[in-house]
């Protein structure tokens, strides 16, 4: 048995489990009308409403419970303050540093890390600065109207969803901001062939200056400009590099005063608060990300100093620990009522599953318990017309969390009032279900016949009961999603830190580009066979070679 399953607290929610699996919520709601009261909370400009959960206030007590027994206090202290959370490689975590205004230092092996992370939002500033004065200007003396941003993963996901999230707030007269990520040729032609070489500028965004995917769109492009420009000196006013290996970005090419540096202890999905976010900085102005950094930073703080029952991001990780390890639930969907947040499931995809997809503890011995859920989600209300049959009567749990902004930045006749309209009814109709009695009464209403009750109404019960938070943001601005991104990040870190596992290390991603490295090095010819090769793959590699043109 492991530590976690051995605890009192974890015994505790067992038996507590066995009380109240068969509770409805609408018993719950029937009998207190204080519930929303009760479990909502506000902050950084975000109204959590938690009500719709299977849980009563004994139940609360008892994850919070969980959350003492497994010292998260001092796990949430560590992180802050620099400790090793990374425990395989021996990393701190600090992207929360990244957007610390409150002029305290945090140490690094005894450096303080404050004066080196601002220095590169000041050469930030000043890259946007010259880029919109018109200084910065392409081979042929142009002002630059297009950036590409060059990168996968963190790298890409972030800088993605934040610059689509905050449209509306597009530098005026703003350059165009292009995001390449996949090594298919298809998304490399798609974008060149949207630019003009002349005017654009390229930022490789890569912490470690040697993902495959990141490399080789980086190196076509560089082909691809040098083909116009042979002046090397002209051919570098189109590249600045974001990493954390500058002798790689140097040995590419990137002048020294073109690579902005981020560190080692900023994990890559939560590197968009660095210089990562830099096409983030050129969309939206230097402003605006800093904003998004103090949105950040105001959750950071919430997290830090509020007691367990009133700390929103502890709170969503307990509920998720309660349907992940009591009712068996493998999913949870994150459903944003946002056309401009249609990227932020997909970002908390990779947050939430590369962090916490992890079958052993710390210490590395096996877990017997389940660990990260598998995320997934798209934006309302197409989802209602999707797969949200399967969320109102399909057989797994699922529990899921409902985002949308009261005020919109267009309010077009009542399409903000539709909207949030089916967002409100869908948390109640999963959440009360329709139970045989009314479906009955409501064929009779309709005028069905005996024969035609009696067939429809299994057809027609909903169980309800199906959990969901409400997350009712002000208004969409950098400062609200700042505190909305850094909310969940901070949830994810707590379920890995309760579940015993490290969230900040990623071995199963870094073993796929190890295999990927050894089947390319076959199909360039640059070794006869991959070692002990399975028939399946040898068959594979062996049709491909034979049939490319």
């Amino acid at each position: 048995m492991s530590r976690l399953r051995d605890k009192q607290s974890w015994q505790a929610l067992k038996d507590h489990f066995d009380e109240v699996k068969q509770v409805h919520m609408r018993d719950l709601f029937a009998k207190d009308k204080q519930r929303f009261e009760k479990f909502s909370i506000k902050r950084c400009g975000i109204l959590l409403d938690y009500s719709k959960n299977r849980i009563t206030e004994e139940t609360l007590a008892r994850l919070v419970e969980l959350a003492r027994e497994s010292d998260l206090r001092q796990g949430i202290n560590d992180l802050f303050s620099g400790a090793r959370v990374n425990t395989t490689e021996q990393r701190p975590a600090l992207h929360t540093a990244l957007r610390n205004l409150s002029g305290t230092s945090v140490f690094v092996d005894g450096e303080d890390i404050m004066p080196s992370i601002q220095m590169q939002l000041d050469k930030m500033r000043s890259f946007v600065n010259e880029i919109y004065r018109g200084s910065w200007r392409g081979y042929n003396g142009q002002a630059i109207t297009d950036v590409v941003n060059i990168g996968i993963g963190g790298s890409d996901l972030g800088p993605v969803m934040v610059t689509e999230a905050l449209k509306p707030y597009r530098m005026p007269r703003g350059v165009n901001v292009h995001f390449m990520s996949n090594v298919d040729g298809s998304h490399v032609v798609d974008i060149l062939n949207s630019i003009r070489p002349e005017t654009t500028l390229f930022i490789i965004a890569s912490k470690s200056f040697t993902t495959q995917e990141s490399l080789s769109n980086a190196l076509t492009v560089r082909r691809w400009m040098e083909d116009r420009v042979k002046d090397s000196d002209k051919l570098n006013r189109h590249f600045i590099a974001v990493t954390a290996n500058k002798e790689a970005a140097l040995e590419f090419g990137i002048p020294e005063n073109h690579i902005l540096e981020f560190w080692d202890w900023v994990g890559g999905r939560y590197s968009l608060w660095s210089a990562v976010g830099l096409s983030i900085a050129i969309y939206l102005g230097m402003d605006n990300f800093e904003e998004l950094l103090a949105g950040a930073n105001e959750m950071d703080i919430h997290f830090r100093n509020s007691p367990f029952d009133q700390n929103m991001p502890v709170l969503m990780a307990l509920l998720g620990i309660w349907y992940n390890n009591f009712f068996g639930g493998q999913t949870h969907a994150i459903l944003p009522y946002d056309q401009h947040l249609h990227r932020f499931s997909a970002y908390f995809q990779q947050g939430d599953m590369e962090s916490n997809g992890k079958s052993v503890t710390r210490d590395g011995e096996p877990v017997d318990y389940t660990t990260g859920p598998i995320i997934w989600g798209e934006t309302g209300t197409n989802g209602q017309h999707a797969y949200f049959q399967l969320l109102h009567q399909g057989t797994r749990p699922i529990s899921a969390d409902f985002i949308a902004p009261v005020e919109t930045y267009y309010p077009i006749n009542e399409h903000q009032t539709i909207l949030l309209a089916n967002f409100f009814a869908q948390t109640r109709a999963l959440m009360m279900g329709k139970t045989e009695a009314e479906v009955r009464e409501e064929l009779e209403a309709e005028g069905r016949s005996v024969e035609e009750i009696e067939r429809l109404a299994p057809h027609k019960v909903l169980e309800g009961n199906r959990p969901t938070n409400t997350l009712l943001i002000d208004k969409i601005t950098p400062r609200t999603l700042g505190s909305l991104i850094a909310l969940y990040e901070h949830k994810i870190f707590v379920q890995g830190y309760i579940w015993n596992i490290n969230p900040f290390d990623q071995w199963g991603v870094e073993f796929g580009k190890k295999t990927t490295s050894e089947i390319l090095d076959v199909l360039m010819a640059k070794q006869d066979e991959v070692k002990n090769c399975d028939a399946s793959t040898h068959g594979l590699m062996q049709y491909f070679k034979q049939n490319q043109y």
